[in-house]
């Protein structure tokens, strides 16, 4: 076990966002800024931001990691950058007037199609769909949930195709 594999998470933790240069075996040597280190096996997670290209994930296994050095912070701009990159593309923010107004259209539009559908929670905010799925917040297709993979795959098809339409 080397040095790096000995550090803690909170060791690990004070490197995420900053702009590194990590010496391995074999005098390997990566630049990036580090998005995450895995606490199992002390890997690495680089990205880097090639000019007019999209972002590169590198990945730095820990049992080769010999030196790590940090070369800059990042900025909050970087932070937000870095964040991004593991954000899924959909996950703006929606006010509770927006995610009312998803809910209810949505809602309507399974009703109209004649799926039998209802609000289901404290607040009402999860759709249930036949008693067997549930469709979270935001409403879209990653947010539905059901035991039965094959009407999870047709109404997660048909919120899609919904969603296309609008």
């Amino acid at each position: 076990m080397n040095d790096w594999q000995r550090k803690s998470p909170l060791d690990w933790e004070t490197y995420v966002n900053k702009l590194v240069k990590v010496v391995a075996v074999e005098k390997h040597e990566y630049e990036g800024w580090v998005l995450t280190v895995d606490p199992v096996s002390a890997s690495i997670v680089l990205a880097t931001f090639p000019e007019n290209e999209k972002v590169s994930i590198s990945f730095v296994m820990g049992h080769a990691v010999q030196e790590v050095e940090i070369l800059q912070e990042g900025d909050s701009d970087m932070k937000q950058r870095l964040a991004r990159i593991l954000a899924p593309e959909e996950s703006q923010t929606y006010s509770p007037e927006e995610l009312e107004k998803r809910k209810n259209a949505l809602k309507t539009w399974l009703e109209t199609n004649h799926i039998p559908v209802g609000e289901q929670g404290e607040l009402g905010r999860t759709l249930s769909v036949a008693g067997v799925l549930t469709i979270d917040p935001p409403y879209g297709p990653e947010q539905c949930s059901s035991a039965n993979e094959i009407i999870l795959s047709r109404v997660q098809g048909l919120v899609q195709g919904y969603l296309d339409k609008q």
